[in-house]
């Protein structure tokens, strides 16, 4: 709201029905949902919900919730982004429940590495509600305790901003709090070079943004496909690689749809062109909804365009999982948009996490921890492509 994200008339109407429905330590939570079910009703060609402008950036929230039921969306949102904000909660137990062997936290730092998105925030949230409020022992005690688990992952905590924040209150978020004085503002060290600051919003500033492959074909995996009166078809998906214009003749993998982009559209404007790292909307000729769905990728016709594949080789890290798993196990994959179930034909070989160097051929079973390549076979025809190539639709998630 601060950021100009939501208009003052907005909030306060929005206040006052938290009020009155007893939901007024709820209202910000509130905001997001209200205006989630309300722009669904007048659907906009528009995937990220919430936008704000900071001086450097427009920052676009891809919302994924934390509950354990919406791994499904965060992986299709986490998919997308160039920097996760990992919110931890500072309350006593809370912060412990959430980091825990089954807690979200760690699931949601893991899924953010394995997906691809490098750099990362990490918000030490509700400081008003430390023992005693706005505790630095405590925020150490998190700092501490979230870097050894996220070096473990991937990430290097040197490069981490920790900010303690009270989203509720407003500490830290936009402008530097005067309850805790003791914070003298976070440091990160990249070899891009060193950013400091106080708050949060200076942190989302110091992101570095990602090269975007303008040069490699077009792919753009689909997220949502809507059906807009007077308009017709309008897929929506963030262009991972290439360029998307309007006349460019897609072709839409696996179902090999081929149509034609009439327009291109990004926070409700026409575009003449989208480059990677753009969420857009764009209307294609003379095909229904009921043809496209979330998981199919998008792609030049002419220019390599994307296949559909019957069977690919990977190499899998198991995160953890109880007992081991053998040649015939089919659990769901993620992979860009795509949600399908996926068969461990045939367990390769067993390799080194760090080198790559094959240990062990042809195992019985592996389990957690261990490394190896799998040939996989999706139950339907999935649009997957190598690693090296385009990277966005080269990595999943097996939950």
């Amino acid at each position: 709201y601060k950021c100009g994200g939501i208009d003052k008339r907005t909030i306060e109407k929005f206040e006052k029905e938290a009020q009155e429905m007893g939901k007024g330590s709820f209202k910000y939570a509130w905001v997001l949902d209200k205006l989630k079910a309300e722009r669904e009703r007048g659907i906009t060609i528009d995937i990220a919900l919430w936008k704000f402008e900071t001086a450097k950036y427009y920052v676009t929230i891809i919302d994924a919730p934390g509950h354990r039921d919406f791994i499904k969306n965060m992986i299709t949102g986490t998919s997308q982004a160039d920097c996760a904000v990992l919110i931890v909660a500072a309350g006593t137990g809370e912060f412990e429940a959430g980091i825990s062997k089954n807690g979200q936290t760690r699931e949601h730092a893991l899924l953010a590495f394995t997906l691809g998105v490098k750099q990362l925030i990490v918000g030490v949230n509700k400081m008003d509600s430390t023992e005693p409020p706005y505790s630095e022992p405590r925020f150490e005690e998190i700092k501490k305790e979230v870097s050894s688990y996220i070096k473990k992952i991937g990430y290097n905590p040197a490069a981490v901003a920790f900010v303690p924040i009270s989203g509720w209150h407003g500490d830290n978020m936009l402008e530097a709090s005067t309850k805790m004085p003791w914070f003298k503002g976070w440091q990160v060290e990249r070899k891009e070079g060193k950013a400091e600051g106080k708050c949060l919003i200076e942190a989302l500033d110091a992101i570095l943004p990602p090269a975007r492959p303008t040069d490699k074909p077009l792919r753009l995996p689909l997220q949502d496909v809507y059906k807009i009166g007077g308009i017709g078809t309008v897929p929506v998906g963030r262009v991972e690689t290439g360029v998307l214009k309007p006349g460019t003749i897609v072709v839409f993998a696996p179902a090999n749809i081929t149509t034609e982009v009439k327009s291109v559209e990004m926070h409700h404007e026409a575009l003449q062109e989208a480059v990677p790292g753009d969420n857009v909307g764009f209307n294609v000729k003379n095909v229904s909804v009921k043809e496209l769905r979330r998981g199919y990728v998008a792609g030049d016709s002419k220019n390599n365009p994307p296949r559909g594949a019957a069977d690919f080789t990977a190499q899998v890290i198991v995160l953890n999982h109880p007992g081991q798993i053998s040649n015939g196990y089919t659990p769901v994959l993620d992979c860009h948009t795509a949600h399908i179930a996926c068969k461990f034909a045939e367990i390769k070989e067993k390799v080194d996490r760090r080198t790559g160097k094959s240990t062990e051929e042809n195992p019985k079973s592996i389990k957690s921890g261990d490394a190896a390549i799998v040939n996989l076979v999706p139950s339907k025809p999935l649009c997957v492509e190598s690693f090296q190539e385009f990277p966005p639709l080269g990595r999943f998630a097996v939950r």
